[in-house]
C-alpha cells in the first residue's frame, strides 16, 4: 500500500518541478499540473496568527514580523520530512544550492526577496517566493501563505490595496483543489472573522475548509472558545484546532519552538476548558490532521491528476512533432536540412500551380480574360482612321502614285498597328511574373517545416525572386520576338488576294483621283484591320505558348537550380546561419522538451507509488 509520505513527497516534488519549470499552462487549454496538484491555503486577517501557526508547524522562527501588513506576497512553502540526525536547512527557488541553516537569515532572505519586487513599501505583489524547509521535525506538506486581509488601507498603501488583497487571496481559494486553513483569532467574535466570510463564500459547504483559532490563551478570564471548538458555534464539515501561539515575552526571549510546543501541549491538557479536547488541540496535530487530509485528497484526485498529465503529454508530443527536432551541427546534415526544407518548399509551389493548392488557376485568368480585353482595347480605330490611313499612304507613295495597291501604305499601316501588340505582351508577361511572384511567397508561408527558419526563408525568398526575375527577362524577349516576327514578314496570300478582290468589286484601271477616294482609303482600311485581327487571333494563342514555357514551365522545373548550386560551395558556419531558427521559437521548443520530461517523471513517480501498493 503506498504510504501517505510517499505520496505527498511525491506531489511535493511535482509541485516543486513545476515550480521551477514556470508551469503555467503555456498555450494549452488543460489546466496546468501545479493547478490540479492539491496544495494548502494558509488565509487570515492582519494579526490573526497566521505567521506563528506556519513557525509552529515548521517547528522554528523563520518569518518576518512587525506591526501591521508584514506578508506582503505569497510564500510558497515546501515541508521535506528528512531522517532524524539530519541538519535542518532552508533553500529558496531563486537560490538554487543555496542551503540556510540559519533561520534568521531565512527571515532576513524573505524580506530582502520581497524589497526586490516591492521596493522598501507596503506595496504588495501576487509574485510568490518559494521556500522549500528540509527537517526531520516536519511533516512532508506544501503551505501557502497569503498577505493578511485588511478592511482599511495604512500611510504608505494605495486605497485599492484592500481590493488588491482579496483578489489575490481569491485567485488561490477559488481553486477546487485548494485546501482552505482559515485562521482566526479566538479574542474575536467569529461571526466578524474575515477568513471564515471569505471561505463561506468560496467553499459554502466546508468540505474544503479548516477552522483553525489561535490567541486561545488571550480570551479573556472566564470565557472560553468551546462552542467554536466543538463545532456548535460555527460548524466545518472538518474539526475545528485550537492552537496557543508563543507570547511576545517568548519571542523577545527567544524561546525555541520545540519549547513552545511543550509549553502548548501542557496548555490545552491542564485547562479545564480544553482537556477533554487535548489530543485533538495544538499546532502538531494540526499538521498531521493537514498532511492526512492532504494525503486522501490527492489519492481522490489521483485519477483525474493521471488522466491530465497523459493529455498533456499527447499535447506536447504533438506540438514538438510540429515544431521539429533540433538543428543538427555537423554541415553535412546541415546541408541535407537545408535541401530537404528548400524540396518541401517546391513540393508546395508545385501544387499551386498544378491545382493541388489555389492560385495557378489566376495564371489562367491572365490568358483568357486579361490578355484578350488588352487586345481588344488596342486603339486600332484611331491608327485605321481614314485621315491617318490617307496621311500615312500618300507618305509612303512619295512623288509617284500608286498604281494598283499601295504597298508600302499597307506595310506601314500594318507594322504600325502590329507595334501595338507589345503592350499587351509585355503586361502578360509582368502579369504571370507578379502571380509566380505571390506563390513563392504563400508557399514559403505555407511550408510549416520552413517556419522555424526566418533566415532560410529570407534566402528562398531571394533566389526565387532572382530566378523569376531571368525567367521573365526571357519571356519577354520571346514574346516580343514574336511581335517583331509578325512585323518582318507579312503573310504573302493575303497580299495576293487583294488584286483579285479589287477586280471582283470595282475598275482596277480607274483614274488616280478615283483611287485617293474615301471608298478606296475605306477598303484599305478594312484590309488591313483584316490582317491584323488575323494576327491577333495568332497572337492570342502563341504569348501564353510562349510565356508558359519562358516563366512557369522553367519556374517549376529550375526554380531554385541556381540556389542549389551556391549552397554547394557555403561552409558550415554559413549553412548553421542558414537554420539560424526563430528564437521564440528555439524557447518554446526548450519549454516543450522541459515540460515534457517534468510530465514523464511525474507519470513514473506516480505509476511507482501506486504500483507499491
Amino acid at each position: 500500500m503506498a504510504t501517505m509520505e510517499s505520496l505527498i513527497v511525491t506531489v511535493n516534488r511535482i509541485q516543486r518541478a513545476c515550480t521551477v519549470l514556470g508551469d503555467h499552462g503555456g498555450d494549452t487549454n488543460l489546466p496546468t499540473l501545479w493547478e490540479a496538484l492539491p496544495s494548502v491555503v494558509v488565509v487570515g486577517g492582519q494579526s490573526s496568527g497566521k505567521s506563528s501557526v506556519l513557525e509552529s508547524i515548521v517547528g522554528r522562527d523563520f518569518l518576518p514580523r512587525g506591526s501591521g501588513i508584514v506578508t506582503r506576497r505569497p510564500l510558497v512553502l515546501q515541508l521535506h520530512k528528512t531522517e532524524r540526525g539530519l541538519q535542518e536547512y532552508g533553500e529558496f527557488l531563486h537560490l538554487p544550492k543555496k542551503k540556510f541553516t540559519d533561520f534568521s537569515m531565512v527571515r532576513k532572505e524573505i524580506q530582502d526577496e520581497t524589497d526586490r519586487m516591492t521596493g522598501k513599501s507596503k506595496q504588495i505583489s501576487p509574485v510568490p517566493i518559494h521556500l522549500s524547509i528540509y527537517s526531520p521535525n516536519v511533516v512532508n506538506l506544501t503551505l501557502i501563505d497569503l498577505p493578511g486581509l485588511t478592511k482599511v488601507a495604512v500611510e504608505g498603501q494605495p486605497e485599492s490595496i484592500v481590493q488588491d488583497i482579496e483578489i489575490m487571496v481569491r485567485s488561490y481559494v477559488e481553486k477546487p483543489n485548494c485546501i482552505i486553513l482559515a485562521i482566526t483569532p479566538a479574542n474575536q467574535d467569529i461571526a466578524t472573522s474575515d477568513a471564515m466570510k471569505l471561505s463561506r463564500e468560496v467553499d459554502p459547504t466546508g468540505e474544503r475548509t479548516f477552522g483553525v483559532l489561535t490567541k486561545l490563551d488571550l480570551m479573556d478570564k472566564g470565557t472560553n472558545a468551546i462552542d467554536v471548538l466543538e463545532g456548535r458555534a460555527y460548524p466545518l464539515q472538518h474539526p475545528w484546532v485550537g492552537i496557543v501561539n508563543r507570547s511576545q515575552a517568548d519571542i523577545k526571549k527567544n524561546v525555541d519552538m520545540i519549547a513552545s510546543r511543550r509549553k502548548e501541549r501542557e496548555f490545552f491538557a491542564s485547562s479545564p476548558d480544553y482537556g477533554h479536547l487535548a489530543s485533538k488541540m495544538g499546532s502538531e496535530y494540526l499538521a498531521k490532521v493537514l498532511s492526512k487530509h492532504l494525503e486522501s485528497v490527492i489519492r481522490a484526485r489521483l485519477p483525474g491528476i493521471t488522466s491530465l498529465i497523459n493529455k498533456s503529454i499527447e499535447e506536447l508530443e504533438a506540438e514538438l512533432s510540429h515544431l521539429g527536432r533540433s538543428v543538427a551541427v555537423d554541415a553535412g546534415a546541415q546541408l541535407y536540412t537545408i535541401l530537404e526544407l528548400c524540396r518541401a518548399f517546391d513540393r508546395i509551389f508545385k501544387e499551386h500551380l498544378d491545382g493541388g493548392r489555389p492560385g495557378g488557376d489566376r495564371i489562367y485568368e491572365v490568358f483568357d480574360h486579361q490578355l484578350p480585353a488588352a487586345l481588344r482595347k488596342l486603339p486600332f480605330d484611331r491608327h485605321l482612321s481614314l485621315q491617318n490611313i490617307r496621311k500615312v499612304v500618300s507618305e509612303a507613295d512619295g512623288y509617284q502614285p500608286h498604281l494598283i495597291a499601295p504597298e508600302q501604305g499597307y506595310r506601314r499601316l500594318i507594322d504600325g498597328a502590329l507595334n501595338c501588340f507589345r503592350g499587351p505582351a509585355e503586361a502578360s508577361v509582368d502579369a504571370v511574373h507578379f502571380l509566380l511572384k505571390e506563390l513563392v511567397r504563400r508557399s514559403i508561408a505555407e511550408t510549416q517545416e520552413l517556419k522555424r527558419f526566418p533566415t532560410l526563408q529570407a534566402e528562398i525568398a531571394a533566389a526565387a525572386s532572382e530566378a523569376l526575375e531571368r525567367f521573365r527577362e526571357e519571356s519577354k524577349k520571346t514574346t516580343l520576338r514574336m511581335v517583331d516576327m509578325e512585323s518582318s514578314y507579312l503573310t504573302v496570300d493575303f497580299f495576293r488576294k487583294l488584286p483579285q478582290e479589287v477586280e471582283k468589286g470595282g475598275n482596277p484601271t480607274s483614274s488616280s483621283v478615283d483611287r485617293y477616294a474615301e471608298s478606296h482609303f475605306r477598303r484599305i482600311g478594312s484590309n488591313v484591320y483584316s490582317y491584323v485581327g488575323m494576327v491577333s487571333d495568332t497572337l492570342r494563342n502563341t504569348i501564353p505558348k510562349a510565356v508558359v514555357y519562358c516563366q512557369v514551365r522553367e519556374a517549376k522545373q529550375s526554380l531554385l537550380d541556381h540556389f542549389y548550386i551556391q549552397l554547394g560551395k557555403k561552409e558550415g558556419k554559413q549553412l548553421a546561419q542558414l537554420l539560424d531558427e526563430d528564437p521564440a521559437l528555439m524557447e518554446r521548443r526548450q519549454q516543450c522538451v522541459k515540460r515534457l520530461e517534468l510530465y514523464k517523471s511525474a507519470r513514473d513517480e506516480i505509476d511507482s507509488v501506486l504500483w507499491a501498493r
